[in-house]
């Protein structure tokens, strides 16, 4: 027999299939509790997991830890951590962590002088100093991007709205005209700064945004003063002058920071204008505390690798399909968006790093909302559907609201649905409920089934004390580090996307189909594509 450090990843994870689930009954699962984590809350920077009903035994965890060590996770995350060259398929390094190096220890020039125009600009922008065409304050900043030059900043200024007090930002992603003629109509060009925030700087969507935004400036000011009114981040600096940014309003993007991690960057810039650049920095630091953890703590109590292997159990041995993440907390409510893209466009591959198709499940579908809404739509999936669905819950115990009455309200909901999916409730138990409240022996027999929760599904709880700049930049290292260890368990490169190529190549034949640029023999081949081309024209003819 192979040693484990000379099998494969699917030959290791076959050998999870041997070992035994805990799903049959709640004596059982309490007592794998009990006996995996003898103390099952760990807690770093400023952040505290609950294991506690995580369904795993210490005979599971000892195995996946043994998984992890032949797989060499420790000695990647020191390359992750030390920016070596882990996308493998583009030739690239993986250095985010750099961002959010304190300024003593950061020995990329590049990054601290981007970070004091950060400065620079979102203080000009707070005091007044920096006003737009003939001296008027600029009271309103619209972000144009997508994806990860949309998601993060986007998520991070409505979680830190309670810490907004700058210029007021607006967030524009969708192509559809709505999303951008919406948000304009409120808004003064003369009071407005355009952000075009866009890596390669020819972004369809973006650059089309980017686009109607200019010509909106344009009804009412100067076309030789838009340098007041637009910045660009990108590292297609060529590009972002042609379409009329300042060269000095040019903020610099690295291949070595991928677009899902590129909050971190001058990506981030809303993020500092919106809170004071202090609350970017400590939003950094928290991010830079998780690193901290990550790199040195030992793998058996680093809260990343553990969120990742219990992760990897339940995927791979479990069979759950997708996980879902439900933060109580409303300035929380877009954590979910933003790992949908973290989470699966990182880890939803079908090939290792070498190519080769994997024979073992990568990545599970990522979903959820804001408690306690979610309670009163989806939850009855979660506590009575047949697949089991792993939780992650997410609680501040504390709010910036100075209603505690309502805090406690949302705290107990939390830990109830935590308390509800562990523990379920029994056919006779449900049955001894229908009878006490007055129900006869048929009845009760009747709806007991209807009423009983099977329980025994894996959720676990991250707690912090308060929402705060510091709290949610270690939140976001916590599951960007969990991710990367999950890569590295699977064998796959969490830093390439090449999945989303293909729909925008086949986009632009198709565009030009739509405004009648092409001839016949370069129209759509497929019948479907051809259909509804056909139809958009014709409801189209004359306008």
């Amino acid at each position: 027999m192979k040693k484990k450090s000379e099998q494969s990843t699917s030959e290791l994870l076959k050998s999870l299939k041997e070992l035994p689930l805990y799903s049959s009954g709640m004596n059982d699962l309490n007592f794998s509790m009990n006996e995996c984590y003898p103390n099952p809350r760990l807690s770093a920077a400023g952040l505290t997991v609950d294991f506690s009903r995580a369904s795993i035994s210490q005979g599971v965890l000892n195995e996946l830890l043994s998984i992890a060590e032949s797989k060499h996770l420790v000695e990647h995350i020191q390359l992750l951590i030390n920016g070596y060259e882990l996308n493998n398929t583009e030739q690239r390094a993986a250095h985010h962590t750099a961002l959010r190096l304190p300024e003593n220890l950061q020995n990329r020039v590049e990054v601290t002088a981007t970070q004091h125009e950060i400065k620079r600009i979102s203080e000009q922008l707070r005091t007044e100093k920096w006003s737009g065409q003939d001296d008027l304050t600029i009271t309103d900043i619209v972000n144009i991007g997508i994806g990860g030059s949309d998601l993060g900043p986007r998520m991070i200024c409505h979680a830190l709205a309670n810490y907004a007090d700058g210029p007021k930002v607006h967030f524009i992603a969708n192509v559809d005209p709505r999303d951008l003629e919406c948000t304009l109509q409120t808004l003064s060009p003369s009071n407005t700064l355009i952000i075009i925030s866009s890596k390669s700087f020819n972004t369809t969507e973006t650059l089309e945004n980017a686009l109607s935004a200019r010509q909106w400036l344009l009804t009412e000011l100067s076309d030789d003063d838009l340098s007041k009114h637009v910045i660009a981040v990108s590292s297609n600096i060529k590009a972002a002058v042609e379409f009329g940014v300042a060269p000095e309003n040019i903020l610099p993007m690295w291949d070595w920071v991928g677009g899902r991690y590129s909050l971190w960057s001058a990506i981030g810039l809303p993020i500092a204008i919106a809170t004071g650049h202090q609350n970017y920095c400590d939003l950094l630091a928290g991010a830079h505390s998780m690193d901290q953890h990550f790199a040195q703590s030992p793998i058996s109590t680093n809260l990343p690798v553990l969120l990742a292997l219990l992760e990897v159990w339940y995927i791979n041995r479990c069979d759950a399909k997708s996980i879902a993440v439900l933060p109580y907390s409303h300035e929380l409510r877009l954590l979910p968006d933003y790992l949908q893209q973290l989470v699966m466009e990182s880890n939803g591959k079908q090939v290792d790093k070498q190519g080769n198709l994997v024979s073992h499940r990568t990545c599970a579908t990522i979903w959820g909302s804001a408690g306690t809404i979610g309670q009163h739509s989806f939850h009855q999936l979660l506590h009575q559907g047949t697949e089991n669905i792993p939780v992650d819950f997410i609680l501040p115990l504390s709010s910036h609201s100075d209603n505690k009455h309502k805090q406690a309200h949302l705290v107990a909901n939390c830990l109830a649905q935590s308390k509800a999916l562990t523990e379920g409730k029994t056919i006779a138990a449900a049955e001894q409920e229908l009878l006490d409240s007055g129900a006869s022996t048929e009845e009760a027999k009747r709806l007991g089934t209807h009423k009983a929760s099977p329980g025994n599904r894996p959720n676990t709880i991250i707690t912090m004390e308060k929402l705060t700049p510091g709290n949610l930049g270690a939140l976001i290292a916590l599951y960007e580090h969990k991710v990367f260890a999950q890569s590295v368990i699977w064998g796959i490169n969490a830093f390439d996307q090449w999945g989303v190529e293909l729909g925008k190549q086949l986009s632009n034949p198709i565009l030009a189909a739509l405004k009648a640029e092409t001839k016949d023999s370069q129209a759509p081949s497929d019948a479907t594509t051809a259909h509804w081309c056909e139809q958009f024209i014709e409801m189209h003819k004359g306008s």
